[in-house]
């Protein structure tokens, strides 16, 4: 399936992966061509409640892609901050609320070595290669789990066409 094909089916996407797999130049795309709305993630205050957040989101009408985390909290709380800012309950739960809103979860992925390498390329440096891997991995971890609750499209963006936002 293509993202010309995703955009089509679906009224929600949620694009995540770590940094440097291509959320941002999908992104653009399927706003400028299918007409989502873009919600980008700013890091939320610690002291508001990011589910909460998500779910007032959801709630709304129309065409909605999010460019980030709203899975990804999963994967880099842990790593950066020692422990997520929301629970594998409330994933579930905002992982059922894309599904009532005809949405997907679009798990974006590369291998690490050319993940780092668009980082350096992008941003002029980049986290360890070990990092790179930790990221990966963890992506991996949560999108397996939540595959057994909701639909959860896996795309390794080393075979599609990305060409520069920038």
């Amino acid at each position: 399936m293509n993202f010309d094909e995703i955009a089509g089916e679906y009224q929600t996407l949620i694009l995540e992966g770590c940094d440097g797999v291509g959320k941002s130049t999908l992104t653009e795309r399927l706003s400028t061509h299918h007409g989502f709305a873009v919600v980008h993630s700013p890091r939320t205050p610690d002291h508001l409640d990011l589910a909460s957040r998500y779910r007032s989101i959801l709630a709304g009408t129309g065409r909605i892609l999010f460019d980030r985390r709203f899975t990804s909290e999963l994967v880099y709380g842990p790593l950066h901050r020692g422990q997520p800012r929301i629970n594998w309950s409330q994933a579930i739960d905002l992982a059922e609320s894309v599904i009532e809103r005809s949405g997907v979860l679009v798990h974006l992925t590369a291998p690490p070595a050319v993940i780092r390498r668009r980082l350096l390329s992008r941003d002029g440096e980049a986290v360890s290669q070990e990092e790179v891997s930790a990221l990966v991995n963890g992506d991996e971890r949560v999108f397996s789990t939540l595959a057994d609750y909701t639909h959860v499209l896996t795309l390794d963006t080393t075979t599609l066409e990305l060409p520069s936002t920038g």
